[in-house]
């Protein structure tokens, strides 16, 4: 053992189980359009409490919510982050693991790094096969037992978003969107693809996921892609078109800063029927458990969000300096808090009609889990109810489970959020390594 990974594991257990303030916080006061801000609190080292993955074993599975049923679709995955469903029925697997390009800028990285590998599970036991490519699953009589499974793109660099039109692929690396030509049915892509646009990558690359979609016409493709550090510790060269969703031209590849200020952006949708254009964010880190809450958020053409100098619209970031004062009088709050550090990084919206009408036109969220405080928070699905295009109710669990019972071991944590061509819900699983499939009871 490394004497870095002595000290990260020395001060994980001086810190796991310590609290802050001696206090309860009530986390559902920090979910929907007006969160509870506490005071900021500022740390050498953050709050800490890594549970260890331990997968699934035997017979079990997540719990799904009353009505539905769960199954898992595909097993022994190598770190599924999202998928996409064609509309042929065939549902494609992003199976993928960072470039692990950051370098150590700060004393607490390589504790920070240490912390964040033990609870994602890549300092464990890998499943065997290699990531960082995609896998065709085909399902042809709709039951959630695909007939086939094989790798229709391998050896990519850190792929997140997928998006297909007009017999195209088109796959967000960690550096570049690239399409390939492809027909729906095919199951290899041999073709090389074109690099339409390049994206931020190294040679750092601290949010490595960028997400991808299509506008509503066609016409545009919009990626994420998230900050380049916590607060700008890299300075903000290091910061140049990130934390930032990007409108790409299909065609041409030529791409602009569609709006800005958000430090970790994923998964953008449009709202079913509209033009409306929502992200789930991942906020700041390191000014305590209950700060800062990640969010679903709507994205405006041209609009600021707040990061770095400021969160949840124009509440100050003091370590940020020097500050921006004309930024943070335009910074934009967010729609709907999700509560601290659940680590939002899947959305859709539910556009089928086989789950019950509850969930029709509202939004289901992958929460990913947090690492970086006292009491572990989110690991699950969560549903927010919409009317009028517009979030309007308390979230609720669509897919829990991940967690076990003592809250002291993971079984999984969900990731991308999808729906295939029967109106079932799927979900990528990256700490389990499966693909599970919810659908009506």
């Amino acid at each position: 053992m490394s004497a870095r990974v002595a000290l990260a594991g020395a001060l994980v257990v001086a810190l796991a189980g310590c609290n802050d303030g001696g206090h309860k916080f009530d986390r559902n006061s920090q979910i929907g359009p007006n969160p509870v801000l506490p005071a900021p609190k500022q740390y050498l080292v953050p709050p800490i409490h890594v549970a260890e993955v331990v997968g699934w074993h035997g017979s079990e599975m997540p719990t799904a919510a009353p009505g539905l049923r769960v199954q898992a679709m595909a097993r022994n995955l190598n770190h599924p982050r999202n998928m996409l469903a064609l509309p042929n029925g065939d549902v494609l697997v992003v199976e993928s693991q960072g470039p692990n390009l950051d370098p150590i800028t700060r004393p607490k990285n390589p504790i920070v790094s240490w912390v964040q590998k033990r609870a994602t599970g890549q300092s464990g036991a890998k499943p065997s096969g290699p990531t960082n490519q995609i896998t065709l699953l085909r399902d042809a009589n709709g039951d959630g037992v695909p007939e086939l499974r094989t790798v229709l793109l391998a050896k990519l660099n850190s792929p997140f978003g997928v998006v297909f039109a007009d017999n195209h692929l088109y796959v967000a690396a960690t550096d570049a969107v690239l399409r390939y030509p492809f027909t729906l049915g095919q199951t290899r892509i041999t073709a090389p693809p074109t690099r339409l646009t390049e994206l931020p990558g190294g040679p750092i690359d601290h949010h490595w996921t960028k997400s991808l979609t299509l506008s509503p016409d066609g016409r545009l493709l919009y990626a994420t892609v998230g900050s380049n550090s916590n607060i700008t510790e890299n300075g903000m060269e290091a910061e140049k078109n990130r934390a930032a969703v990007w409108e790409i031209d299909r065609a041409s590849g030529r791409a602009r800063v569609f709006a800005g200020g958000l430090r970790n952006p994923n998964s953008p949708n449009f709202y079913p029927g509209t033009n409306t254009l929502w992200v789930v964010a991942n906020e700041r880190d390191e000014l305590g458990p209950n700060l800062v809450p990640d969010y679903l958020t709507s994205v405006r053409d041209g609009g600021f969000y707040g990061w770095p100098y400021s969160y949840y619209g124009q509440h100050i970031d003091p370590r940020v300096m020097p500050q921006r004062p004309d930024l943070v009088a335009r910074a934009i709050p967010p729609d709907y808090a999700l509560s601290s550090h659940v680590a939002a990084l899947g959305l859709t919206f539910y556009t089928g009609t086989s789950l019950p009408a509850r969930y029709r036109g509202g939004a289901l969220i992958g929460e990913h889990g947090s690492w970086d405080r006292d009491e572990l928070n989110g690991y699950k699905v969560v549903f927010v109810p919409f009317t009028n295009a517009r979030p309007s109710g308390k979230t609720q669990d669509f897919l829990s489970g991940f967690l076990s019972p003592d809250g002291k071991q993971v079984r999984g944590r969900p990731v991308g959020v999808g729906i295939d061509r029967t109106g079932a819900v799927l979900v990528a699983d990256d700490a389990g390594n499966v693909l599970w499939r919810v659908s009506a009871g």
